[in-house]
């Protein structure tokens, strides 16, 4: 993979580069938010390790700044913050991933590659409901035929209601879809998750497609229910 990595503490920079690239990877560092945004909108990767608290713009700054011009790279924020508020923070800002300090490189390792995993074809590659469309293959999603830019994590929330479009699906079966099984993720960062989503596939449109089940899950609606006092 092409990986950039945004980490401020000279040692832990090193080592982690160096681990990187014997793992066959490509790296490119910067020691600074700024510097690391720079690098991120000129080149092209597959995925981004950032630390949050880091100079000259942090990791959220940097996160929002990406996300703002529709820079889709998965990120994996590295944070010695365990503070649920500020893990949600960076995932509703448009990070992937989080993992705090002191972390295992193997598990690093295996959360860069979890991120960067396509989503699977599990049947078809084409998903629809009511007027919304996704392409698993492209990564793409589309609602009354208007691109929606989505990162990572919300295209396989969607993805995973989609294909189950009309049934409710459970908190534990979108968060393994999302983050996979025992990963220690907050429950409320899946709320956070569906808000964000709601904001980009429904906000905008008159009906609305992703519904609640109390106590359940969630469910994407096969047909957006249609407003009160509309005709049709």
């Amino acid at each position: 993979m092409r990986i950039l990595l945004i980490e401020d503490e000279a040692r832990m920079l090193e080592l982690l580069r160096k681990g990187l690239y014997e793992a066959g990877h490509a790296v490119m560092t910067a020691g600074d938010g700024e510097t690391g945004l720079e690098i991120a909108k000129s080149y092209e990767f597959d995925a981004m390790v950032l630390d949050v608290g880091l100079p000259r713009s942090d990791g959220f700054a940097v996160t929002r700044a990406l996300r703002a011009c529709s820079r889709a790279t998965p990120i994996l924020m590295l944070t010695a913050r365990d503070a649920e508020d500020d893990i949600i923070r960076g995932l509703e800002l448009g990070a992937d991933d989080y993992m705090t300090k002191p972390f295992s490189f193997a598990e690093l390792v295996a959360r860069l590659q979890s991120i960067t995993r396509p989503c699977r074809a599990e049947t078809a590659t084409r998903i629809g409901a009511g007027d919304l469309a996704i392409d698993a293959v492209r990564h793409q999603a589309t609602r009354s035929g208007m691109h929606i830019d989505l990162s990572r994590a919300e295209f396989a929330l969607l993805t995973r209601l989609a294909r189950n479009a009309g049934k409710c699906v459970s908190r534990q079966e979108l968060m393994g879809s999302v983050w996979g099984r025992d990963r220690g993720v907050s429950p409320g960062a899946l709320d956070v998750l569906v808000n964000s989503l709601r904001s980009k596939i429904d906000a905008p449109f008159p009906g609305k497609l992703i519904g609640t089940v109390r106590g359940s899950g969630y469910m994407l609606r096969s047909h957006a229910p249609v407003a009160r006092g509309s005709q049709g």
